[in-house]
């Protein structure tokens, strides 16, 4: 048992990852805080599922248009560097929300306009955050980083909305924004504490033209790397919209309040957490896990949807955010693994954009069949998409290693190199 712990955190053990780790801890809690409160600033503004949709939607849209050329920045510069860039500006844009909404003029539009231009900073944060991993901790201990960085995020899921739910109850959703901004400062000092002759820094993509469509062409010819990013960027489209559908079950399905909202998420983070230690300790990845993970998250959304009480709905989040959290380190490590140094940053910048950035088209859609519909129907197409990605996949990973079996087979003289 001991073993199999010390194996599970093994990355903790390297001082700037561990150093890297309690800070984005502290981050990353404030992060789902401030998203918890805006939307259930944006719910009590307007009553309106489609306006959560769309205020969730916008804090990604930036991605969607910045989130390529973000890793293309990633590559070329220090990726320290930029993280120090960006915590300041993502702090200034949640103290200018905690104003907006303590001097009590904050509109609807005011928090879209915030939300969207935080989506933009993040554009060019997250490529060097996620590519960053891996300078922090070095190839032999990606896979164990990336799973205990998933950890991370769901305990922070657990924690973030806990806190906010507490703040919103006694002193309101102004402050939820201002202690947002302090943690962008605590990271900020750990980013500028780290030692930088130990880390394991990547060569540099050299400045010139055309480096997205050579990045895509990359991706395109590589299983490893596009059967990944396209079974995320359909799962993340519809199935990755808990922060809008989980806010309208509480309220409109639940009949509860912000604390409802707030057990909702956190049940759903405890099975992240349990899913993100199993994923730190297998050490590894393959296609056989993603397409099961891919058809388990499937499964249990559909179950989550159907549930007839909020007790057996709590019940069934558990094994939906392991699951969940099983298939979204999967496809990270493994990306990670297969692109080399100077093109990780474009890589994980096309991650970001297929799961973050995919939330602008799924989050409003979600949001309207929500409204329209139910919450239930809303959920239960991310399931639908989950178990479909699923099929797909398992075709395509026997269709690319049945070519490379053919390949193989080929006399020397007619077979042609070929890269599925």
């Amino acid at each position: 048992m001991t073993r199999a712990l010390q194996r599970s955190f093994s990355s903790l053990a390297i001082p700037n990852y561990r150093r890297y780790f309690r800070g984005q801890s502290i981050s990353v809690a404030g992060t789902w805080m401030q998203w918890v409160a805006e939307a259930w600033l944006v719910l009590k503004l307007t009553g309106s599922g489609t306006a959560v949709g769309v205020s969730t939607g916008l804090q990604f849209a930036g991605l969607l248009v910045f989130g390529a050329y973000g890793g293309v920045i990633a590559d070329r510069y220090d990726k320290r560097k930029i993280l120090m860039t960006t915590q300041p500006i993502l702090a200034l844009l949640a103290a200018l929300l905690f104003v907006l909404t303590a001097t009590h003029v904050v509109t609807v539009y005011m928090v879209f306009g915030t939300v969207l231009l935080r989506g933009c900073v993040t554009a060019f944060d997250n490529p060097a955050r996620q590519s960053f991993v891996s300078e922090l901790v070095g190839s032999a201990q990606v896979v164990n980083a990336v799973s205990l960085n998933a950890v991370m995020v769901s305990t922070a899921r657990i924690v973030g909305p806990a806190l906010a739910a507490v703040v919103i109850a006694t002193l309101g959703v102004a402050p939820c924004f201002l202690l947002n901004a302090a943690t962008f400062i605590v990271m900020l000092g750990v980013l500028s504490r780290l030692d930088v002759s130990q880390l394991h820094r990547s060569a540099r993509a050299e400045r010139a033209k055309g480096q997205i469509r050579q990045a895509l062409s990359i991706v395109r010819s590589r299983s490893e790397l596009w059967v990944p990013l396209s079974m995320m960027a359909v799962v993340g489209t519809f199935a990755y919209n808990f922060p809008v559908l989980l806010p309208l079950f509480a309220k409109f399905v639940w009949h509860g309040d912000a604390t409802t909202y707030a057990v909702l998420t956190s049940t759903m983070a405890l099975g992240s957490v349990i899913g993100g230690l199993v994923s730190a300790h297998r050490g590894r990845v393959s296609p056989k896990l993603l397409v099961g993970a891919s058809a388990g998250f499937g499964t249990f959304i559909l179950l989550a949807a159907a549930a007839p009480t909020e007790h057996l709905q709590l019940l069934v989040l558990l094994p939906t955010g392991v699951m969940s959290m099983t298939f979204m380190a999967a496809c990270n490590s493994s990306l990670q693994l297969a692109a080399e140094g100077p093109l990780r940053g474009r890589v994980m910048a096309l991650f970001g954009i297929v799961f973050l950035g995919s939330t602008p088209i799924g989050a409003p859609i979600v949001g309207w069949v929500s409204e329209v519909a139910s919450p239930r129907w809303g959920m239960a197409i991310g399931g639908f998409a989950a178990l479909i990605t699923a099929v797909g996949a398992a075709y395509a990973y026997r269709a690319t290693r049945h070519l490379r079996d053919k390949a193989a087979e080929a006399p020397p003289s007619v077979a042609e190199p070929i890269r599925a």
